[in-house]
This record gives structure tokens, sequence and C-alpha cells, in this order.
């Protein structure tokens, strides 16, 4: 290892989250206010993606433009959050299994491939995607039922879907037909859309964190103090965009089969073939993106906005100070 690749390990190690130092209590709670936060700002996005996944061919409303008029013309603002109640309640328990997973983790990844002596781009895609994904892994117990009750809720009325009363006649609708294993329906896939696509999102933030830094000559000087906030959020949201396009573009179809199977009502009940042979043939293979752009969107704006989030959470007073540290995370 030569003496430059030395200096750029030792100065970006300072900066990553120390979990065992890690302000618990600052974590979780006030952590849990935060994500609260954002899910309120950006909850509608997810309705008009799911709205936008389960649409028939032959459907007026074809784009997020339309679906918003329509909500807003039928139900109102109230439309933009159907489901929200059972989605703040459930992925509180959720946020704070995945983030334990994913912290614990990413340290013992990042000491697993260390001794590999790879270049550091390659170690924090590594480490943040085997991260990203076992943490996405473990919280997927609790999210699957959440997602299939809040989606139902999404579509309830909609292009035929059937009509509830609220979460709690979804899940009781769902276990009288259909047992509990009605509420992870999906669950296969779940997991392998979820845990991929934090995985690639982690990967993608991490590499691309170290590579932009290298191109505005950071990394090799070992100041932690050297760059302003301003330019440091910058380039947080240069990864967080990019990682956002990495995960949409190679995740969306398999989001789009897991929410059209969770969705249906039981007297239905297709399987994911069928559900992939009827988007082949209402829609061609496009129809495999359907909600692209929301689901592209809402990654981003919530992965950047998570980012800048858990940037202050994990930071303890002293390295609050420099508002310096590049090895961050998502949900």
């Amino acid at each position: 290892m030569d003496n430059t690749t030395g200096r750029q390990r030792r100065s970006f190690g300072p900066t990553e989250i120390n979990w065992d130092k890690l302000d618990k209590k600052k974590y979780y709670v006030v952590g849990s206010g935060i994500f609260t936060g954002l899910t309120v700002a950006l909850y509608p996005i997810s309705v008009v993606k799911t709205r936008l996944q389960v649409t028939s061919h032959d459907a007026v409303e074809r784009n997020a433009l339309s679906v918003i008029k329509g909500l807003l013309k039928t139900d109102g603002v109230p439309g933009l959050y159907k489901g929200f109640g059972t989605v703040i309640i459930g992925t509180v328990p959720a946020r704070i299994i995945f983030l334990t997973a994913l912290e614990t983790t990413k340290v013992a990844a990042f000491k697993l491939v260390e001794p590999f002596r790879l270049s550091e781009p390659t170690q924090a895609a590594i480490a943040n995607g085997v991260a990203g994904m076992m943490g996405s892994f473990c919280s997927q117990a609790v999210f699957v039922p959440i997602d299939v009750v809040s989606q139902r809720l999404m579509v309830q009325g909609y292009s035929g879907h059937a009509s509830y009363s609220g979460g709690l006649d979804v899940a009781r609708t769902i276990i009288k037909f259909e047992g509990i294993r009605g509420l992870y329906r999906g669950f296969g896939l779940s997991v392998m859309t979820y845990s991929p696509s934090s995985a690639v999102w982690w990967a993608s933030y991490g590499a691309s964190q170290r590579v932009i830094w290298r191109l505005l000559d950071r990394g090799t000087e070992g100041d932690a103090a050297a760059s302003s906030e301003g330019k440091i959020v910058m380039v947080q949201a240069a990864g967080g965009i990019f990682a956002a396009a990495m995960a949409s573009c190679i995740t969306t179809p398999l989001d789009t089969i897991k929410t059209r199977l969770q969705v249906m009502g039981h007297e239905k009940r297709p399987t994911a073939r069928q559900v992939v042979r009827n988007l082949i043939a209402n829609d061609g293979w496009t129809g495999f993106y359907r909600g692209l752009g929301p689901r592209f969107f809402s990654v981003s704006a919530w992965g950047t906005s998570m980012i800048l989030a858990y940037e202050y959470l994990s930071q303890s007073p002293f390295t609050l100070l420099f508002m310096s540290r590049r090895h961050l995370r998502y949900i």
C-alpha cells in the first residue's frame, strides 16, 4: 500500500460513525421525531406511486399529475395521506430495527474488508452494501404487514379495489380470509426488492461520496474541518441523487410486481407469474416501470433528507463543530 492510499484511508477513518460511541438516546428519540416529520412530507409521493403501479391499462389517470388531481378532486388533501396512520405506527419500530442492524453490520463489514487493501470507494461500496441489505432484511418482518395494509388503503375504491373503514378493518379482513400469511403476501418479493435496493443505494452512496470528494481534492489532506457545511451538504445531496437513480432503475420492476400482489383482494389472489404476464400483455415491458418517476423522486428526496438528519443524529458534540463526516446511511 503506497503512502497516498494510506493517507486517504487515515483521513477517512475518523469520519466514520462509531456505533459504540453513538448517543443512543438522541439517535432513537430525536431521530424518531425527525423521521416522522420526513414521512409526513414525503408520504403523498408513495400514494401516487402505488396508484400508478396498480392502475389498469385503460385508466384515465396515467401519470403522477393526473393521479394527484383525481385524489384532490374526490378526497381533498386527506386523499394524499390514505393509510398514513398505519405507516406511522408501524415504521417507528421498523426503522429502529433497520438502523440498528445497518450500523452494527457496517462496523463488522468494514473490519472484514480492510485486510484486502481495496480502494476506499470499493471498501465503502462493499461495507455499505452489505449493511444496507442486512438492515432491510431484518426490518421486513415489520415492514411487509405495514406495506400490505397501507397500500390497500392507498388504492381503496380505485380501479375496482375494495373500500375499508381503516387499517384495522384491512387487517381483520385479510386475517379472516387468508390468515396471518395474508399480511405477509409478497414477503419474498419485498425482500428481493428492498434488500437489493437498500444494498444498491448504500453501495452507490458510499462509493460516490469518496469519488466526489477525491474529485474535489478532498480526502488526502486529513483536515476534518477543511470543507464548509454548504459543500458537504452539496456532496451529500449529489451522492443521494446518484444512489437513488441506481436503486430506482434496478428495483422498480420488482416493486411494481410486489405492489400488485399486495393490493389484490383475497378473491383474486394472482401469482407473481400471472402479474408479470398481465403487465407484459397490457403495457409491454414498460409496464414494469410504472411509477418510476415518483419512486425515483421519493427515494432521492427521502434518502438525501435522511442522510442530513442521520448525520446530525450520529454526531457527537465534538464532531458537530466540524460537520465533516462522509460515511452515512439511509432510510
